[in-house]
């Protein structure tokens, strides 16, 4: 069994607890996390409560180095394809698709990310750092959503604080999310449903 005492299993919802709990047991037959939990807040009442709250409440629930953040219908599935390396990366989700519109997966200075998905391996030194930095909480083109918060609109910041991002080659088989040529056929560590 793949052993990962450094990082916490965790999810934070407001929804779908029994979900929740058959994917986290599931995930711990698989492989022994230095701690598994579920958070249930039931002041979690819309995404983008959620996504707040995982901006600047996500690091009170785990003491790990890091923690994998997993939804009911994303979770690993093939712990062979772990790779240790990993654990030297602050975030780590799915690759995302070239954007089909100007703004989507661009930073500020209008460079494309293609690393991201909420699903993944963050470190707890990344997600405490909205709090200590006291970044603001707001829309980017509409959107409250919590991955592009870390990995695209403030990743510059974050890398500022010494932060290291995952390439979309180590994403590639980290998770699958969408469809993409690059991940055609191919196993990942983690997978979502809803693909």
């Amino acid at each position: 069994m793949l052993k990962l005492p450094t990082v916490t299993a965790i999810a934070l919802t407001g929804i779908k607890f029994e979900e929740h709990k058959k994917v986290l047991d599931k995930m711990c037959g698989q492989i022994e996390f230095g701690a598994a939990k579920i958070i249930w807040d039931t002041k979690i009442d819309s995404v983008d409560y959620w996504n707040k709250a995982i901006v600047y409440d996500l690091w009170k629930y785990f003491d790990t180095a890091h923690c994998f953040l997993f939804h009911a219908d994303w979770y690993t599935i093939n712990p062979d394809l772990w790779n240790p390396e990993w654990l030297e990366l602050d975030f780590i989700g799915a690759p995302w698709p070239l954007p089909t519109d100007d703004y989507s997966y661009r930073d500020p200075f209008g460079n494309i990310q293609g690393v991201g998905n909420s699903v993944g391996l963050r470190s707890r030194f990344l997600q405490k750092l909205p709090t200590d930095l006291n970044l603001e909480w707001k829309s980017y083109y509409g959107n409250t959503n919590e991955d592009g918060f870390f990995s695209v609109h403030n990743r510059h910041i974050f890398e500022q604080h010494g932060c290291r991002f995952a390439t979309f080659e180590q994403a590639l088989l980290f998770g699958k999310e969408h469809e993409l040529l690059e991940n055609s056929g191919l196993r990942t560590f983690s997978f979502h449903q809803a693909t």
